[in-house]
């Protein structure tokens, strides 16, 4: 059985669904768009 620790490192990293480019996640994050792509929404 695999350990939760290394059943999250080998995740593939996020990706946005948007433009596909790879995005830092962070825990309490849960948008699923990148910040440029989210930026360019809100105009």
């Amino acid at each position: 059985m695999m350990s939760p620790v290394e059943f999250f490192r080998t995740l593939p990293k996020k990706e946005c669904p948007e433009c596909g480019q790879h995005m830092d996640e962070q825990a309490e994050s849960y948008l699923m768009e990148c910040d440029r792509c989210l930026a360019k929404r809100d105009e």
